[in-house]
């Protein structure tokens, strides 16, 4: 059974235990997505990837949608008591199905 789960981090997002990593603010930027739309994604969307091994803390990939329902992929670890947004990026349809929730082989 996983330690990380979708209501966890939902629940740690809605309380502000939230740690933005310097990598992620500075992919937000690059990429134009606000902060608004990585909440959006959290607290709308489901884990479609876990990486129970990542270092320092098991993480996630989350499927979501932006404030304007566009596609959005959210990469959250957690540990310390808090989620830790990792980066976040929009889908390539070339390296992933349809709907965005399983990569291409």
């Amino acid at each position: 059974m996983s330690s990380i789960n979708i209501d966890t981090i939902q629940a740690l997002y809605s309380a502000r235990s939230i740690y933005w990593t310097d990598h992620a603010l500075k992919r937000l930027q690059e990429r134009g997505i606000q902060r608004d739309d990585v909440k959006h994604c959290i607290m709308t969307g489901k884990i479609i990837e876990e990486y129970p091994y990542d270092y320092p803390f098991p993480s996630c990939l989350i499927l979501g949608c932006t404030v304007d329902l566009k596609s959005l992929h959210v990469v959250v670890g957690m540990g310390n008591g808090l989620i830790w947004i990792i980066s976040a990026y929009y889908p390539n349809p070339d390296e992933w199905n349809e709907d965005y929730s399983v990569r291409r082989k």
